[in-house]
């Protein structure tokens, strides 16, 4: 049986991991500076997160929300003790796109509108309502077409307020900082306009923490830069390290449940809970959210310092896009198979992403630098 081509690979295949290294059959060491999409969090086989698992495996991997599961409520009790986010009820699913569909069909409950406004440039899935919302006609069938869609652009809030203004928004969706748009990030006081805007005209706010949820930001949720309260929070990639799970933060004070409404068979599975109460652990143990802050400001004043005018850097914490004025595709390249460093591409071709292990050091942080600085300089030779 052959295996549906739909994903541009490189010729690698890790085999191991540890920290933020991982290793081909060949022994060959790489470091991991994008985490698969911004998937591991906490470092490839964290040893808390290893045994986490192995105990839950040893006892139940998984039963369906038929029955009680205590490690739910677990969870949702230390998600808010971390996340510092209250108030909220919490629903289980498995990926971002899932928990972004669930926000979007909770919100046309709610208002019985059925209008979305989105970013221009953004991405929340690849699947119905999701896809429609982002911002790429490519991945879009002629199914996922029907939804009512505008998209605005980023920061301007004279075009949120023309869309919101007529009453029939039913949901603006948001990413603060966007992940495949390339880093580009909403100002503080942009996202504090838009959620007045949304309070003002009856329209659901959905924080899209998907990519940069989970501390990469430098907050738990990168929207806490600003002063708001979103009505839903989705979130996802770096709630597992790797194990899928995903959730929907609802606000308890807008929304009320019904037995039916939403639902999943694999969301909030014992093995998945096991995984997201263990990342949660590390990030507090470890003081993670002050260390992507700390360091994702080290990080950037460096490469502004080393790279100087010809690159433009972007994003907060851990989640930072280089700009350059030329494709990025040929440092990307180099990177990986001449420096044995994983970084990653962006909807915008001249931006690199990067996205590692929230518990790198700074020794890695300068290791990178000086080779991405040797990179750059033979690419721009050649370009």
């Amino acid at each position: 049986m052959n295996l549906f081509d739909v994903y541009s690979q490189y010729d690698i295949e890790p085999i191991s991991g540890k920290g933020s290294y991982v290793y081909d059959a060949e022994g060959t060491e790489y470091l991991d500076f994008y985490g698969g999409h911004a998937v591991i969090s906490v470092g490839h086989t964290h040893p808390v997160y290893v045994s986490k698992l192995k105990d839950q495996l040893d006892k139940i991997g998984f039963y369906s929300n038929a029955v009680l599961n205590s490690l739910q409520q677990e969870l949702a009790d230390k998600l808010e003790s971390v996340s510092g986010v209250s108030d909220y009820a919490l629903f289980y699913c498995s990926t971002g796109a899932e928990a972004n569909e669930n926000a979007l069909k909770l919100a046309s409950f709610h208002t019985g509108r059925t209008k979305i406004v989105a970013l221009e440039n953004g991405f929340h899935g690849r699947t119905s309502a999701a896809v429609r919302a982002t911002h790429n006609y490519a991945i879009q069938a002629p199914i996922n077409q029907g939804y009512d869609i505008s998209y605005v652009k980023m920061n301007d809030v004279g075009a949120m307020e023309s869309e919101l203004a007529g009453g029939e928004v039913c949901a603006v969706i948001i990413e603060a900082i966007q992940g495949i748009g390339g880093c580009y990030t909403c100002d503080t006081e942009y996202l504090e306009k838009v959620s007045e805007l949304c309070q003002t005209n009856g329209t659901v706010l959905i924080m899209d923490e998907v990519q940069a949820g989970y501390a990469r930001s430098g907050k738990f949720f990168s929207f806490q830069n600003a002063n708001i309260r979103p009505h839903i929070i989705t979130m996802a990639k770096g709630m597992g390290n790797g194990f899928p799970i995903a959730g929907v933060l609802i606000d308890e004070q807008t929304f009320t449940a019904k037995k039916g409404m939403l639902g999943t068979t694999f969301g909030g599975n014992h093995l998945a809970c096991a995984a997201g109460i263990a990342v949660l652990e590390i990030i507090e143990q470890e003081n993670l959210i002050q260390h992507a802050q700390d360091l994702g400001q080290y990080f950037k004043a460096e490469l502004e310092s080393k790279l100087g005018n010809e690159v433009e850097v972007l994003g907060n914490g851990l989640m930072i896009g280089v700009k350059f004025n030329f494709s990025s595709a040929a440092i990307r390249k180099e990177m990986l198979y001449q420096e044995k460093i994983f970084t990653g591409s962006s909807g915008n071709a001249n931006i690199m992403r990067i996205l590692p292990p929230l518990n790198i050091k700074k020794e890695q942080v300068d290791y990178f630098i000086s080779k991405l600085s040797k990179v750059f300089e033979s690419v721009q030779i050649d370009v």
